[in-house]
């Protein structure tokens, strides 16, 4: 025990030795979150400047956009200045502070896919109630608790797994602090803590999914009863967004899981990675607008209001 090493601070590793290369990565990783930065600050910018989108749905939408903005960003700037400088180390209350961010703005978002989910619910299968049911007090408070469970969750997540010093190596096979990299480096008490908290982590997510898959029936049931055919397609239309958000937040919390632990870096570990903390936040906001008639309008309006030159048949 006299010569236990406690390590304070952790090794990010990289994929190739080559300078060249970690520089193009650390070009790529700039262009991404440069996208991410410019769709999401976009899409937060002409929901809050445009009243014809002061409602709840694009009130959620906004937020979820915060939220990318806050994932995106505590991983990205840092991969970047390690990708560009020679310097691969990252101390422990950094790397605790990612974790607690990142594991936050996870926890956030399933929180406000299942409001999101229930929002829809009451606005196509009991529209006339729906502005009685869904008040501004109402959003003011599912988007406080959604916070709010969020912040206990990850403080209880990153406690867990910070609470015993770190001895057995100090190199992560990764760009950023990784969840399993961290618990492989773990002790076996912290790991299974941390079993604890992830089996009572599923049991929770899974009652969300469950919420989440009802409300769906429910509506898709709706509109398939629906005799108008603009109406079925509006309400698909709203719908589509925020299932195909869903999905994709789905398959990026699994990848992780069921990827295994890398011993050495690797191409396939790195894209594995990205795809989980950096496409997400990137294709959400395209997801949004993309087929969007509500908020393509208002960044017409936005960019006629600031611009020289209108825009016409830019945004369809």
């Amino acid at each position: 025990m006299d010569n236990l090493t406690i390590f304070t601070e952790f090794l990010l590793m990289d994929v190739t030795s080559s300078r060249e290369l970690q520089v193009l990565q650390g070009v790529l990783f700039l262009v991404i979150y440069l996208g991410a930065l410019t769709e999401n600050l976009v899409t937060v910018t002409v929901i809050m400047t445009d009243t014809f989108l002061h409602s709840p749905m694009y009130f959620f939408i906004s937020n979820m956009a915060l939220l990318d903005l806050g994932s995106i960003s505590v991983v990205a700037p840092r991969a970047i200045v390690n990708s560009m400088t020679a310097n691969k180390t990252i101390s422990l209350t950094e790397c605790a502070a990612q974790i607690f961010l990142y594991t936050l703005f996870a926890a956030v978002e399933i929180a406000l896919l299942v409001v999101m989910s229930y929002d829809r619910y009451v606005a196509i299968c009991h529209p006339l109630h729906y502005g009685l049911i869904i008040t501004l007090s109402l959003c003011s408070q599912a988007a406080a608790g959604s916070w709010a469970s969020g912040l206990v969750y990850s403080a209880i997540h990153t406690g867990c797994m910070f609470r015993l010093p770190f001895t057995k190596t100090n190199v992560i096979q990764q760009y950023f602090c990784d969840m399993p990299q961290i618990l492989r480096m773990s002790s076996p008490d912290v790991q299974f803590s941390e079993f604890v908290v992830i089996v009572l982590s599923v049991c929770i997510v899974l009652v969300c999914f469950k919420v989440m898959f009802v409300s769906y029936v429910n509506i898709f049931s709706t509109v398939l009863k629906m005799h108008s055919i603009e109406a079925r397609n509006k309400a698909i239309s709203t719908c589509t967004p925020q299932l195909a958000i869903l999905l994709l937040f789905l398959i990026s919390g699994v990848v992780p899981v069921f990827s295994p632990s890398a011993n050495k870096p690797s191409l396939k570990n790195l894209l594995t990675a990205m795809f989980y903390t950096m496409v997400p936040p990137f294709i959400n906001p395209i997801i949004y607008s993309l087929r969007n008639r509500e908020i393509n309008a208002a960044l017409r309006r936005m960019f006629n209001r600031y611009s020289w030159f209108p825009v016409k048949g830019f945004l369809k």
